[in-house]
């Protein structure tokens, strides 16, 4: 690993920390070419790495050689990689630099990258990632499935036996930070059954949210098993994951004949509270499916409604969401999710 001895003869070499092998590159590029890669760089960024360019002076050739062949490899593995894999990157750089050199830079590549370990996350084939999830525990599965793109765990948890949908996406609405004892413990499993690099990110949180993109683009099945098995165990999450599957701004994008049934099942005053703090396209399209002598009277409501708590307001548009959901239960409007085709009658 490149280091820049200190100026005293007794000084002890010190070992480059990463911004300053960046600043090096920099330097070694030209004025104009960093100038270029510099404009990519949040003003965070621009600043650490400008003060470390102003502070390394003198520096021997040989170390500014180290570096920049280090970041050359680098910028191969990542390439190999992103072209067929770990698999090819590794058998490339092996057929380089031979074996332990490969290594070295593999490992280089995932401790400075944070691209490389969701790539390759993502990228696994989904057959192989459905059989090892359904050999796993159910807190390793969501964790995975967390750091999957919505559309990819969706498919996946589609396909997941009915027991195991619920529990893990329950596990998935409740993690909390994970542990980096449990990240390195999954990371291990997964090297061994997948033959993959992951790296330290490899720990987003989940929650609630994450439940919900999922389910957006589950399978109907898949999306109801879960719900309903959530509305059974903790009612006040199943309330949290459903609203977030169908934002109050989704009604905007309803039918005139669906958002006509919703009307005529909300009191005015709660329907006034909800788009208090809407878009004017909805409150356009609220207005547009009630009678005028209704419309009118809604709009004079707004207009006298004054100052009111957000509180109240997500009250209100929860109840108008309860009773889409309801609606849809009853089979009496369609709200479409995720990537269903369209259906013509």
């Amino acid at each position: 690993m490149p280091k820049i001895k200190g100026t005293a003869p007794e000084a002890e070499e010190i070992k480059l920390k990463n911004i300053q092998k960046a600043a090096l590159v920099l330097i070694a590029m030209g004025v104009s070419n960093a100038a270029a890669v510099m404009k990519n760089l949040s003003d965070k960024e621009i600043e650490k790495v400008s003060i470390e360019i102003a502070l390394l002076q003198n520096v021997p050739a040989e170390i500014l050689s180290e570096v920049i062949e280090e970041f050359y490899q680098l910028m191969q593995a990542n390439q190999f990689i992103v072209q067929g894999g770990l698999g090819y990157a590794r058998n490339v750089l092996e057929s380089a630099y031979g074996h332990k050199k490969a290594e070295e830079i593999l490992a280089r590549v995932e401790a400075t990258t944070e691209v490389s370990a969701f790539y390759l996350l993502q990228t696994v084939d989904d057959k192989q990632l459905l059989n090892f999830l359904q050999n796993e525990h159910p807190q390793t599965a969501a964790l995975i499935l967390a750091n999957l793109k919505a559309a990819q765990a969706a498919s996946i948890m589609s396909e997941l036996p009915q027991e195991n949908q619920s529990e893990i996406a329950f596990r998935l609405a409740t993690m909390e930070k994970t542990s980096p004892e449990l990240i390195e413990e999954i990371e291990n499993v997964l090297r061994e059954q997948i033959g993959t690099v992951f790296g330290g990110d490899l720990s987003t949180t989940g929650g609630a949210e994450a439940v919900a993109d999922i389910l957006n683009s589950a399978s109907r099945s898949a999306e109801k098993n879960i719900l309903d098995a959530f509305k059974e165990r903790d009612a006040d999450l199943f309330d949290e994951i459903a609203s977030l599957m169908f934002l109050f701004e989704d009604v905007n994008s309803l039918p005139d004949s669906a958002v006509q049934n919703i009307v005529k099942n909300i009191d005015s005053n709660t329907m006034a509270l909800a788009l208090k703090a809407t878009s004017e396209d909805l409150k356009e399209k609220i207005f547009r499916n009630m009678s005028e002598r209704a419309a009118d009277m809604l709009k004079d409501e707004l207009q006298y409604l004054g100052p009111v708590r957000v509180r109240d307001v997500e009250n209100a548009q929860k109840e108008i969401l309860d009773v889409v959901r309801q609606l849809e239960a009853d089979g009496e409007i369609t709200i479409s999710r995720g990537e269903e085709e369209e259906v013509i009658d």
